[in-house]
C-alpha cells in the first residue's frame, strides 16, 4: 500500500471534505499523512490520519476577503492572501516530503504555493477542490459573481465583458506573483488561472450533477467525485436535539471569518413566527452575542448532520460544505451568499431549483421568511441533486480514481 501526503489550506472548510476522501483511501489500506491548520490537527489524528499543522506563518496570513467593499474588491483580497501564503507552502510542502516519504501528493486547491512546489517534484501529484474551482468552459460564466449561465449572443458579450472587467482584472494581481514564485522553482509561467490549476494531473471536485450547470464540461483530468461530507466526533445526537420535536430549520454562517452575522440575527426574527425550530451555527462568531428566540437554539457548532436528518430546510451563507451536505440529504436551501465562491455556489442552488438565493445585500426577515418558505416546496429539485450525488460515486470513487490515475494502481 501507498503513502499518500495531503496539505490543505488553513481553513475548517477545506480540511473537512478533503479528510473525508483521505478516511476512504486510508480505509482502502494506505498510510495517509496530513498538514493543516493547527486547530483541526486533532480532529485528524482522531480520524486515524498522521497529522500535522502548517507553517504556522501561513496562518497568520488572514484570509480579510470580507473588507472588500464590492465582490471583485473582495475577489482581490481573498487571492491576495493565497499568494501572499505562497512561498511559505514552497518550503512547508518540502518539509512535509521529507518527513513523510509519499509515494503521492494531494493538495488543497488554494495553496498555490504547494501546488507549485508539487509540481516541480518528482513525487506524482493531484489536486482537490472543496468548491467550484474557476476553470472555464464553453458556455459557463466567468467565476467569481454568480452569474446565471446566459446562452447565445448576448451571454457570449457579456460574459467577455466580465472576463475583461472582473477576471482580468484579478488576474493581473494575482499572476505576477504566482509566475515569479514559478520562476524561482524553474517551471514556466502561466497566462491565466485556468492554466494554473490545469497543471495538475487530476483535479477532483467534491460536487457532481446535475447541481453544476448541464453544459459543464472540463475535460477528463476534472473528475467530480459528489459532495466529500465529514462530521467529526462521536455520532451522538445532543439532549437538547432530541428533545426537539418541531420541524427544524438549519442556519449556518461560515467557518471562517465572515460579516454574515446579520444572516443569523435576520433569521432568528424572520422565524421566529414560523412552526419551526430554528437551530443557529455561528462557527466563527461569539454566539453569546447572538440571542436565541423561544422556538431557536444558538449555538457555536453541532454536528450538521445530526440537525439535517430532521431539518426542512437550511438557511446557509452560500458555502460549498454545508449547502451540499444539506442537499445531499435531501434537504432543500436557501442561500444567502456574502463572498467568495459563495455567489457561485447560490446562483447554481437556484438554477438547479433545489432551493431559493437572496442576496444578502437584499436581505430583510420578510423576504427571508417568503425565500424559505418557497425553498421548502422545491423537494422534486432536491430529490434530482441528491440522487445525482450519489451517482458520483462519493468519496470511495475519489479514492479509486486517486489509486488508478496517481498511484497507478
Amino acid at each position: 500500500m501507498a503513502r499518500i501526503l495531503a496539505y490543505t489550506s488553513p481553513a475548517m472548510g477545506h480540511m473537512l471534505p478533503i479528510s473525508a476522501l483521505l478516511c476512504a483511501l486510508a480505509g482502502r489500506g494506505h498510510t495517509v499523512f496530513l498538514r493543516t491548520l493547527s486547530s483541526c490537527v486533532g480532529t485528524a489524528r482522531g480520524l486515524g490520519l498522521h497529522a500535522d499543522a502548517v507553517d504556522p506563518r501561513i496562518e497568520g496570513i488572514e484570509l480579510d476577503d470580507w473588507k472588500g467593499s464590492n465582490p471583485r474588491r473582495a475577489l482581490q483580497l481573498g487571492v491576495g492572501a493565497f499568494t501572499r501564503r505562497a512561498p511559505y507552502e514552497v518550503a512547508d510542502l518540502t518539509d512535509a516530503v521529507a518527513a513523510a516519504h509519499p509515494d503521492a501528493i494531494l493538495v488543497d486547491v488554494n495553496c498555490w504555493g504547494a501546488l507549485s512546489a508539487a509540481e516541480v517534484g518528482g513525487t506524482p501529484w493531484a489536486c482537490f477542490s472543496p468548491y467550484t474551482p474557476p476553470l472555464a468552459a464553453a458556455g459557463l460564466p466567468p467565476f467569481g459573481l454568480g452569474l446565471r449561465p446566459l446562452p447565445g449572443v448576448a451571454g457570449r458579450m457579456r460574459d467577455a465583458a466580465t472576463r475583461a472587467l472582473v477576471t482580468r482584472a484579478v488576474e493581473r494581481t494575482t499572476l505576477p506573483p504566482v509566475n515569479e514564485l514559478r520562476a524561482q522553482l524553474a517551471l514556466g509561467p502561466v497566462a491565466t488561472m485556468d492554466e494554473f490549476l490545469r497543471r495538475a494531473p487530476l483535479l477532483l471536485i467534491a460536487s457532481g450533477a446535475p447541481f453544476q450547470y448541464p453544459q459543464t464540461d472540463w475535460g477528463d483530468a476534472v473528475q467530480l467525485i459528489g459532495p466529500c461530507a465529514l462530521d467529526p466526533g462521536p455520532a451522538v445526537t445532543p439532549d437538547w436535539l432530541a428533545a426537539i420535536e418541531r420541524p427544524i430549520v438549519l442556519v449556518s454562517t461560515s467557518s471562517e471569518r465572515q460579516a454574515d452575522d446579520a444572516l443569523a440575527r435576520t433569521a432568528l426574527t424572520a422565524l421566529a413566527g414560523e412552526p419551526v425550530h430554528v437551530v443557529v451555527t455561528l462557527p466563527a462568531g461569539a454566539p453569546e452575542e447572538i440571542a436565541a428566540t423561544p422556538n431557536a437554539t444558538v449555538c457555536r457548532s453541532v454536528p450538521h448532520g445530526a440537525v439535517l436528518d430532521r431539518a426542512v430546510c437550511a438557511v446557509t451563507h452560500g458555502g460549498m460544505g454545508v449547502t451540499q451536505k444539506a442537499l445531499a440529504r435531501g434537504v432543500p436551501v436557501c442561500a444567502v451568499p456574502y463572498g467568495r465562491d459563495q455567489f457561485e455556489v447560490a446562483r447554481r442552488v437556484e438554477v438547479a431549483r433545489c432551493g431559493t438565493r437572496l442576496p444578502a445585500t437584499k436581505l430583510t426577515p420578510a423576504r427571508l421568511r417568503a425565500k424559505v418558505r418557497a425553498a421548502m416546496t422545491m423537494t422534486d429539485g432536491v430529490r434530482r441533486v441528491a440522487a445525482g450525488f450519489a451517482a458520483t460515486g462519493g468519496t470511495a470513487r475519489g479514492a479509486e480514481v486517486f489509486e488508478q490515475r496517481v498511484l497507478g494502481l
